[in-house]
């Protein structure tokens, strides 16, 4: 500790004002170390608020990182004076609700400061509740909302960073979505703009909708936000329009907020993008120019993230993308469920779905990536094509994969880091200060895994991962480092505990930058020293093993074994208080301790707030180079992702996919099954194309039928995301939309709401469905008659065959399977069941197969022989018997197939099958001759022989 002379003399260059501090804490009875203490945090107040105000500007006028220039309110909220410095006084309390300063002026960006300006300027109205749409408030404050009971609100700007082990990271919402419709003759034209508060990118949509707002749903679905925020005229009283209407009804745990319908301002929206869009996206203005809806939406979202964050986005800082929906293919949230892409239907927390079995990603924002390319697959074949070379790159080359898996698993979530760094509070907190410490030291640790990541990548052979290595190269990477290192000492590490990251804060900025920060920093190491040297006395005085811990809520304290036999009478003494027991550990405090741990924190916030200051200037030295991290975070994140894919094929026997016209799988089977039974399933085969488009599947309950169809959906999505396939082998063609209706086979309930769901469900088939569907329909017709369901079976699959659809329709009405009779690109399929007599011989067990083969399933009556092994009378069963043939006899009476009709579907199977060889075929020529010879004869064997007259035998 230096001596008084020595600390007067510092001061003495600061000014007078420090000096009388120190004195007058003196004659207050302080110690002498704690008015040295008192001082130095005066004085170093009084010396960084002009030294910053001066040097802090690198984004011109009052734009700086860290610490916001605005014109402030000449009274805070306690009616006394409020500091315009960067000493203590901006910090308060973290957690403390205060109305923030008064704004200024009516735009939204204006100049240099306009974007700064504070929400409540703003006023905007709330016109209605997602709870109560009769209620009409105008609020006060700039925001009015409705909220879900018990949910948390959105992130604040001091949420720091996390591990990638930290497992809320990846499932916990914080995307905020503005939806806007146009009016009139634009109605079904809606517009969307989203930001995830982990990741400052804004990405725009615009597009038009049908009456079932079924795109609306499905990327709300994807989202999954934390809030959404309509226009107050959307539901307004007597008045609410059905988009609103669907979307409240589809996300009844979501958070809602309405405001006023002018601040949906496509104008403003523009002025929004122009500012804040970093150089490197500025292309999206070509795509968003004429998109007003999508503007609109923007202008409220960013405004309302501004207000309810308390901070603003720097200039020229966001990523902004403009997302349309013919780049990916869809999936409405329905069949999403139904394959169980990334929630399992049972349990929500199982990992018992397609994102769980190829989930082996090592960051955040891999994970991220994952589970949106799960939910919009890709459409285009080279971009999915130069995916699976990269994967197939890493199978081939092992020391690539773990060498590429190892420096991955080191980086944090870059996306979250970068939100966090392109936010300038709008208060100046103890919490935003730590913040920006704690990512700056973030920051460090991940660029410097840039060069080993660079390295790892030298070798490759793919064209993306070569482009990825030449993003690398960029020097932006190399000067932001070198500013850090001047600033930050070298050994300051991302670290895992909570006084192990304190430590790395305390200590980050390197000696003799700031003397006062020294001096602080001493005091805190002293007071450390003392409650260490404390807690031994007190294991000495009271013959103790006591430990000193530390927690981030309780701070320092003492642990004690308790299965200790040294206690006295059993009992600790008492002067340690606020005593817990956890399994066989005492933890408790002192009065003492107590106190010491309020100088520790006391010394800690001066570190903070002096580190803080150093670390904004710093931020703004490097900040136009900062958005070298948006590349960055692409590169993780996507090789995050690939890596995970490589991963999966090493635990099971996928194969890379073909893409052609054809659907055709050699020995496929579920993934999702395989890993639940933990061993390989039952495998089967599937082909369809342009010829035989229409798959119709029969089968007893449990043969198998749902978990095929099902399979079949997830391989073409495993394929369309870059992913190997759980297959001998597989060719796909590109699905534009994968539509599903999966019936429950041991839950067939036949009542009215069943019945109608079912016709929902069909009805969006059929309005949403071309050419390029994948559409997979399971025990349509289940919830009413026999006879009603047949037809509606029938109506349903003569309106899809009509498209080019790629159709498998499963279903227990053996009526359908007489279509390939009228229809030659019908095709019918069964599961194999064998029956298996008892040893007396008096009962029939039937066993499964789960065996696809064709033609349609010999297994006519499941009900007769459910009711053979009941206790039903023989007379009854023999009854139903006689009766059921009878019945089936007129039937096929009437559905006999003529010779005329056999012939056209032998002759236009054989059409497309040779259409199907001049595509894709890459056979040489005499295995071509062979395989056409074998065509001849298999059209020659379809075709019914010709009746021939008396004269020509």
């Amino acid at each position: 500790m230096r001596g008084r002379a020595e600390v007067s003399a510092i001061f003495s260059r600061s000014g007078s004002g420090s000096l009388c501090v120190a004195e007058a804490a003196m004659s207050n009875g302080s110690s002498k170390m704690e008015a040295c203490r008192r001082a130095v945090a005066s004085a170093a107040s009084e010396s960084y608020t002009g030294r910053c105000s001066s040097s802090l500007s690198g984004l011109g006028g009052r734009y700086t990182l860290g610490l916001l220039q605005t014109p402030r309110s000449t009274e805070d909220s306690t009616g006394g004076s409020s500091g315009g410095g960067a000493g203590l006084a901006p910090f308060r309390a973290a957690g403390r609700k205060e109305p923030p300063p008064s704004g200024r002026g009516e735009s939204y960006l204006g100049d240099k400061s306009s974007c700064a300006e504070n929400g409540s300027a703003v006023n905007f109205t709330s016109g209605c509740s997602a709870r109560g749409l009769s209620n009409t408030c105008v609020g006060k404050i700039p925001f009015s909302t409705s909220r879900s009971i018990g949910r948390s609100h959105t992130p604040v700007p001091g949420y720091s960073v996390t591990s990638s082990s930290t497992a809320s990271a990846h499932t916990a919402a914080s995307v905020i979505v503005a939806v806007v419709e146009g009016r009139g003759l634009a109605r079904g034209e809606v517009g969307m703009a989203s930001i995830d508060l982990k990741n400052p990118e804004v990405i725009l949509s615009q597009f038009a909708d049908n009456t079932t707002y079924a795109k609306v749903i499905t990327k709300l679905k994807i989202l999954t936000p934390l809030e959404i925020i309509m226009p107050n005229t959307s539901c307004e009283a007597g008045n609410t329009t059905k988009l609103f209407a669907l979307i409240t009804e589809h996300f009844k745990n979501v958070t809602f907020t309405t405001v006023q319908r002018k601040y949906f301002n496509e104008t403003k929206g523009l002025e929004y993008i122009e500012q804040l869009c970093a150089s490197e996206f500025s292309t999206v203005f070509m795509e968003i120019q004429s998109k007003y809806y999508c503007l609109a939406a923007a202008a409220a979202l960013l405004k309302y993230v501004e207000f309810i964050q308390n901070s603003i986005y720097a200039p020229k800082s966001l990523k902004v993308h403009f997302q349309g929906s013919e780049k990916t293919a869809m999936i409405d949230s329905s069949s999403a469920q139904n394959l169980e892409l990334v929630t399992n239907n049972r349990d929500s927390r199982n990992g018992h779905t397609l994102f769980g079995v190829l989930n082996y990603t090592k960051t955040p924002g891999g994970s991220r990536r994952l589970r949106s390319n799960i939910l919009e697959p890709l459409v285009d074949a080279e971009t999915i094509k130069t995916r699976l070379d990269c994967v197939q790159e890493f199978l081939q080359d092992e020391e690539l994969f773990f060498g590429l898996q190892a420096v991955i698993s080191k980086f944090l979530d870059t996306e979250q880091l970068l939100s966090i760094l392109v936010q300038i509070p709008k208060q100046d907190t103890v919490k935003t200060a730590e913040s920006k410490i704690t990512n700056i030291i973030y920051l460090k640790h991940t660029l410097e895994l840039v060069e080993p990541l660079k390295a790892a990548l030298r070798s490759c052979n793919t064209s993306l991962l070569k482009a990825y290595y030449n993003a690398l190269e960029d020097r932006r990477f190399g000067i932001i480092l070198e500013k850090i290192t001047t600033v930050i000492n070298d050994d300051t590490r991302y670290a895992k505990g909570c006084l192990s990251m304190r430590t790395q804060k305390c200590y980050a900025v390197k000696p003799n930058i700031n003397e006062f920060l020294d001096i602080a920093r001493r005091t805190y190491t002293e007071i450390v020293d003392d409650i260490a040297g404390m807690i031994t006395q007190l294991a000495e005085k009271y013959n103790l093993p006591l430990k000193t811990s530390f927690s981030s809520v309780r701070g320092f304290f003492i642990q004690l074994n308790a299965d200790c036999s040294t206690l006295p009478n059993g009992q600790l003494p008492s002067e340690f208080t606020k005593v817990t027991k956890t399994r066989n550990m005492y933890s408790f405090t002192s009065a003492d301790l107590i106190k010491m741990n309020e100088r520790c924190q006391e010394s800690l916030r001066e570190i903070y707030h002096m580190t803080y200051l150093i670390v904004c200037k710093l931020l703004n030295e490097i900040y136009e180079h900062i958005h070298c991290l948006y590349k960055l975070s692409d590169i993780v994140s996507m090789l995050d992702m690939l890596l995970s894919f490589a991963h999966a094929c090493t635990i099971s026997d996928y194969v890379r996919p073909d893409f052609t016209d054809t659907l055709a799988i050699k020995q496929g089977w579920h993934p999702i099954l395989e890993k639940i039974a933990m061993e390989k399933p039952v495998s089967n085969n599937a082909y369809l194309t342009e010829g035989s488009n229409f798959l119709i599947i029969t089968g007893p309950n449990m043969s198998g039928k749902s978990t095929y169809l099902k399979q079949i959906a997830l391989c073409q999505i495993m394929a369309q995301i870059g992913s190997y396939v759980p297959a001998e082998y597989c060719s796909f063609r590109i699905a534009e939309q994968i539509f599903t209706r999966i019936g429950m086979d041991d839950d067939i309930e036949t009542n009215a709401s069943t019945f109608m769901k079912e016709m929902k469900e069909i009805t969006y088939i059929i309005q949403n469905a071309n050419d390029k569907s994948l559409i997979i329909i399971d025990e349509l017709g289940r919830g009413t008659s026999a006879e009603e369901g047949i037809g509606i079976c029938y109506a349903a699959c003569e309106y899809l065959l009509n498209l080019k659809a790629f159709t498998l329709f499963a279903t227990h009405f053996l009526e359908l399977c007489h279509m390939d009779a009228l229809y030659p690109n019908v095709e019918n399929y069964h599961f194999e069941v064998q029956h298996v007599r008892s040893s007396a011989g008096k009962k029939e067990k039937i066993t499964y197969t789960y065996t696809l083969s064709k033609g349609y399933t010999e297994e006519k009556n499941y009900g007769l022989k459910a009711a053979e092994v009941s206790s039903l009378p023989p007379s009854i069963i023999l009854d139903a018997k006689a009766i059921t043939n009878h019945v089936a006899k007129q039937i096929l009476h009437r559905q006999k197939t003529t010779p005329e009709m056999m012939k056209h579907r032998a002759v236009y199977h054989l059409a497309m099958r040779l259409v199907q060889t001049a595509r894709n075929s890459r056979l040489d020529s005499e295995s071509l001759q062979v395989y056409l010879k074998g065509l001849k004869r298999k059209y020659a064997a379809s075709c019914p022989a010709p009746e021939r007259s008396d004269e020509q035998h």
